[in-house]
């Protein structure tokens, strides 16, 4: 854990960052579909790529409470820089940190801190999303080698990565979860492609793209864990990076919340700010409520999993309130602004589009109910959860 002195420090530059550069850029970025490359640059030299990442290998070594809290601040500016940086710090770190191999933490996880190498991480594939468990992608043992064949889709920072982790099925009698293993497969292997950019929605600046994997040969060494392990893998960062991206909506919050006060305070209707008639006074109370709702949950689960309790229900509980929240906010923001809210002159256009996808990725909303429901019904009625 930082001190708490160095943890203000970070604060404070961050959200220097956040108002000075990035938030001026957003306009540029959406223009060019791309983060400016000077601005990658500034954020891996903020260490803002190893948040997560053990200090022995380069990162800052942050826990989860410490995260969000740069997540809250980073966030108010346009998920597209967040998305830059998010894979480094989640799935495609957490997997080699807690599964590789010696030779594989070393090869990339200063890498991955410093930002000279970007992570993407293949599970979704063209007809499997949320049922991970039925993926069709195949690893195929030849002597010391594995040859992979199969398609990933919607893969983040696919068209800049240079390791990915792929999850594929090992066992070709299995037809569940068990039968899956990870591997760790470098950019330029042969029989490996990436294909076309996506043309997105939203998160214009955050680039997608399918996988495909054509008699990719890797070694036998390339396994990241054991045989069997993919499922085990895939899962194991998710309660982290639910909680993550939950703080991700929450910051978005935030900065929705003050484009609305500002665009409120200077709007005049029937000779008055429009923030003086009282249904968009309710509308941003409103929209501090859930907000300030969603805050709390995501610090309370943060210092829960640092402590190192099973916050498996908590953390689909933050994913699933948080980017709710942030998609009625933005359509009460976007109410408040009225016809000039849909017009991209104003930022609000973007950002409207931009939070939709919260709700699907890290596990959509129905899949964090379901997670919810039943661990509650497995559990049973407590009268300790009442307290």
């Amino acid at each position: 854990m930082l001190e708490q002195e160095t943890r203000q420090q970070i604060r404070d530059m961050l959200e220097r960052f956040v108002a000075e550069e990035l938030i001026p850029a957003e306009a540029e970025m959406a223009a060019n579909k791309a983060v400016p490359d000077h601005l990658i640059t500034k954020m891996a030299d903020m260490g803002l790529f190893g948040l997560s990442v053990p200090s022995e290998w380069g990162g800052l070594g942050m826990t989860l409470e410490e995260e969000v809290e740069v997540l809250l601040i980073l966030c108010r500016a346009s998920l597209s820089f967040r998305s830059v940086l998010g894979i480094n710090n989640g799935v495609g770190s957490y997997g080699i940190l807690v599964h590789g191999s010696d030779e594989q933490r070393a090869r990339h996880l200063s890498r991955l801190a410093s930002g000279e190498e970007i992570a993407s991480f293949c599970l979704t594939e063209p007809d499997f999303g949320s049922d991970a468990a039925s993926i069709r992608t195949r690893a195929t043992r030849d002597g010391d080698s594995w040859v992979l064949n199969g398609t990933k889709r919607y893969i983040t920072n696919a068209p800049h990565a240079g390791v990915f982790t792929i999850i594929a099925r090992t066992d070709p009698n299995s037809t569940n979860h068990k039968g899956l293993s990870a591997f760790l497969v470098e950019r330029g292997t042969p029989g490996l492609e990436v294909g076309a950019t996506d043309e997105k929605m939203g998160l214009v600046g955050s680039h997608t793209a399918d996988v495909i994997l054509n008699n990719c040969r890797i070694p036998a060494e390339s396994m990241l864990g054991q045989e069997g392990d993919g499922f085990k893998i895939a899962m194991s960062a998710l309660e982290r990076g639910r909680i993550g991206i939950a703080a991700s909506a929450a910051g978005m919050s935030r900065r929705l919340i003050d484009e609305a006060i500002a665009y409120a305070q200077t709007r005049t209707t029937f000779g008055k700010p429009i923030a003086d008639h009282q249904l968009i006074q309710a509308m941003i109370a409103d929209s501090e409520t859930e907000a300030f709702a969603a805050e709390s949950m995501i610090m309370e689960s943060a210092r829960r999993y640092d402590a190192g309790q099973d916050c498996s229900r908590e953390a689909s509980c933050c994913k699933l309130f948080a980017t709710e929240a942030v998609g009625r906010i933005a359509d009460r923001t976007l109410q408040i602004f009225g016809g000039a809210g849909y017009m991209r002159d104003y930022p609000i256009e973007q950002l409207y589009r931009d939070v939709r996808v919260l709700r699907i990725y890290e596990g959509t909303s129905q899949i964090q109910q379901l997670i919810i429901a039943k661990n509650l019904l497995k559990q049973g009625a407590s009268s300790m959860r009442r307290k």
